[in-house]
């Protein structure tokens, strides 16, 4: 399950309502509409190397009316604190600061689950600090959920399912998340990509499923509906654009879905190869899965 990826493509497709929700105060001024720009990946490794870390998510927001100086906004998911490196940031923002000429970036660190984790950087002497680095950071899982489910913030309704609830409220907020999208997104593609999202961090069972359709029937129904509509529009618009060319696409994606269950997460190298392969080299690296104890066994 490839946590960082998903909340990668959350901060890139909603930029406003993520730096709204897990930007806390540096947030000022968002409804004035400033210009919000990612960064490319390309252009950050080109320039900062074996340093960059690609799932780390730099935008640059800039006003062009002049309310506000543009600042560069940095995001880190970590699923596992433990993985958090405070020394990587700092060393990351510094890079980024020297790259960008500006002295206006504010790194912001979402955790998923609890643990510990370093919350300031000081360097000093015996006489005085020379260097004091903090950063904003969101715990997810302590977020009420009861707080958010009517949220107008898409981000925050499509978290919901990351944030504290009691064990029997899980059918409710996974219902309160599905209700958001639905409400707060018109873009077919986008609907369909975070019904998976919440899908994945929901976790429903079987039984409570069920449950969920039998007490949420209209709007499952509706989704469900939805859901299987675009998808069937999907499968028609691939075989009028080449049904050789949907198939490939389609064992692509269920490559990716495998490597990435049995080995982790995989780098954005690793994905653009399989979705390059033709159909006859997929077979082949499927075939390696089952017996392959790397990656690069497998992709070799």
């Amino acid at each position: 399950m490839d946590h960082d990826q998903n909340f990668k493509n959350l901060i890139i497709d909603f930029p406003y309502d993520a730096i709204e929700l897990f930007a806390g105060t540096e947030a000022e001024g968002i409804e004035y509409g400033p210009r919000i720009i990612p960064i490319r990946e390309e252009q950050l490794k080109e320039r900062l190397g074996d340093r960059f870390r690609e799932l780390d998510v730099p935008l640059l927001v800039e006003w062009p009316n002049g309310y506000r100086a543009a600042i560069l906004f940095v995001f880190e998911e970590e699923t596992d604190p433990r993985r958090f490196s405070i020394y990587r940031l700092a060393h990351y923002c510094l890079d980024l600061s020297e790259m960008f000429k500006t002295d206006r970036v504010a790194p912001v660190v979402i955790f998923l689950y609890p643990g510990n984790y370093d919350r300031e950087l000081v360097l000093s002497g015996d006489e005085r600090i020379y260097l004091r680095f903090r950063y904003l950071s969101c715990a997810l899982f302590d977020l009420p959920y009861e707080e958010y489910r009517e949220s107008t913030n898409i981000v925050a309704r499509l978290n919901l399912p990351n944030m504290r609830y009691r064990p029997d409220q899980r059918i409710e907020v996974y219902a309160y998340a599905v209700r958001g999208l639905r409400e707060l997104e018109a873009d077919p593609e986008k609907i369909t990509k975070y019904l998976d999202f919440i899908d994945i961090y929901s976790a429903l069972d079987e039984n409570e499923r069920k449950i969920y359709y039998q007490q949420y029937p209209e709007e499952a129904n509706l989704m469900s509906t939805f859901a299987e509509r675009f998808r069937q529009e999907g499968m028609q618009q691939g075989m009028q654009q080449g049904m050789h060319q949907g198939m490939q696409k389609g064992e692509a994606q269920i490559l990716l879905r495998q490597l990435s269950r049995k080995f982790g997460e995989l780098t954005e190298e690793k994905r653009r190869l399989v979705e390059s392969a033709d159909s006859e080299r997929l077979l082949q690296w499927s075939e390696r899965v089952l017996t392959a104890e790397s990656i690069d066994e497998v992709l070799q």
